[in-house]
């Protein structure tokens, strides 16, 4: 299913359109629906890159859009607005995340909720349209590979024939998270263990053989080393996932990584860091689950830009559309 490498096909009939992420930088399906549907509502969404703070306004309208790639740890939230992304015309699939963690990880998910939801979307869209992230995966003192192995198969058991593909990583211990790492450490006595990569592929085998009884294939997000006949490389944002479902007649995308041996297709990610309130230990997108959740609480859901009051954003969206530089960010 993923994408080898990359490809150019135009899309016959139509303007090239983008790929919108949201969000690897926050949930906005969990947590910023009503946000989000107001964008489609009026057509864009502000932008700020977190990579040289620019700021740039995206079109949504439909035929803007090859599609939606939405990612979230519980999307029962995010139903009631289905319907009207369906009406509108949308195409979209899911990133769907459910770990198996302990709750000391991830404190603020439901997840019968969200598995509950995952079997509807399955059924009301297909498996297809779902990627089950399975990810990360944290070995530590609750958590060694016994844990993993009977945690994988508890959940790929139940959806079996719900999902075809499930990607999974092993952490990535960035500044902010080897903090939560010491915390937890400090104040619950849990011990990250630093396993030799032979262990880590020899777990990745042994979920693969577990998702293979059940019908479930095993896509490596950014860990080439774990790949092998059982193990394919992930593309989390797939040009080729969305050509098949999509695209019969082909579709112009290429490779864009966000990181080191990422697969990714080049997308346009409306999410803002340190706006998730869901508190994981793991996460990689909050400076702390104080800072994130403080931004939640002040979020205006009328602003175009996700984590911003609505004053600032309107003069923002104002001096953009005012450049007079064609060049310039704008609305594109």
């Amino acid at each position: 299913m993923g994408v080898g490498a990359p490809k150019m096909l135009l899309a016959q009939g139509s303007e090239m359109g983008r790929i919108i992420s949201l969000s690897r930088r926050t949930d906005i399906p969990a947590f910023y629906a009503d946000w989000f549907l107001r964008r489609v509502q009026e057509g864009f969404a502000g932008v700020v890159s977190p990579y040289g703070r620019s700021r740039y306004l995206v079109s949504l309208e439909p035929q803007a859009v090859d599609c939606f790639v939405f990612w979230s740890k519980d999307f029962t939230p995010f139903i009631p607005h289905l319907n009207t992304l369906d009406r509108l015309g949308y195409r979209f699939y899911f990133n769907y995340t459910l770990t198996g963690l302990p709750a000391v990880f991830e404190s603020h998910v439901d997840k019968e909720a969200a598995l509950k939801t995952l079997e509807y979307l399955s059924t009301r869209y297909s498996p297809r349209h779902i990627n089950w992230r399975f990810d990360p995966i944290i070995l530590s003192s609750i958590t060694g590979p016994d844990f993993w192995l009977d945690a994988f198969e508890r959940l790929a058991a139940r959806l079996a024939g719900r999902v075809e593909r499930c990607y999974f990583s092993f952490v990535t211990a960035y500044e902010k998270v080897r903090h939560n790492f010491l915390q937890l450490l400090l104040h619950d006595g849990i011990g990250i263990l630093q396993p030799h990569p032979e262990e880590k592929i020899a777990l990745a085998d042994r979920l693969a053989a577990i998702g293979q009884r059940y019908g479930i294939r095993m896509y490596s997000c950014c860990g080439d080393y774990l790949l092998s006949d059982w193990v394919q490389k992930a593309h989390c944002i797939d040009g080729g996932i969305i050509e098949q479902l999509f695209f019969p007649q082909g579709l112009q995308y290429q490779q864009k990584p966000t990181r080191r041996e990422c697969g990714c297709t080049e997308s346009i990610d409306l999410g803002t860091y340190d706006t998730c309130p869901h508190g994981c230990v793991y996460c990689y997108a909050n400076a702390s689950r104080e800072v994130a959740g403080r931004a939640f609480q002040r979020h205006d859901p009328d602003a175009a830009f996700l984590g911003f009051d609505k004053t600032r954003s309107d003069a923002w969206v104002a001096e953009i559309r005012g450049r007079p530089d064609p060049e310039a960010p704008a609305l594109f």
